[in-house]
């Protein structure tokens, strides 16, 4: 991580370049951009690299989560909706703390995506398929 001056104060910078990714269960990998597993910040923030064909589990988490997709298309089911939301870039999910959702890669190409979770610490909980 490198700094930058910003007024009389100094502001981390992260190049993307320099983390590392962290690999997921079903070929998907993940950057954690500010965060760790200190919870030396409020919140967690990272880059989710999804490969064709890949569907996250149904999970939820215990506080407010946002995902913006960067790259790829795929699609998001939420809980409380009939209707699969179609992910492309220029779209943002806020999802309430304890919402159940999974995600899919449609396409061929990876679905990339931006994270942010309102926490110290990334807490995915885990549910059976409905």
């Amino acid at each position: 991580m490198k700094t930058a001056a910003m007024g009389a104060q100094t502001m981390p910078v992260v190049h993307h370049s320099d983390i590392a990714a962290e690999p997921f269960k079903g070929g998907a990998s993940y950057q954690t951009l500010v965060g760790d597993e200190q919870g030396s910040t409020p919140i967690r923030v990272g880059i989710q690299t999804s490969p064709p064909g890949y569907k996250s589990a149904l999970h939820s988490h215990p506080y407010l989560e946002t995902i913006t997709v960067l790259e790829g298309e795929g699609e998001a089911w939420l809980q409380g909706s009939d209707e699969l939301v179609p992910l492309k870039p220029g779209v943002t999910l806020v999802l309430t703390p304890h919402l159940r959702h999974w995600f899919r890669t449609t396409g061929d190409r990876p679905l990339k995506t931006y994270g942010v979770h309102a926490s110290p610490r990334r807490i995915v909980n885990i549910h059976d398929a409905i």
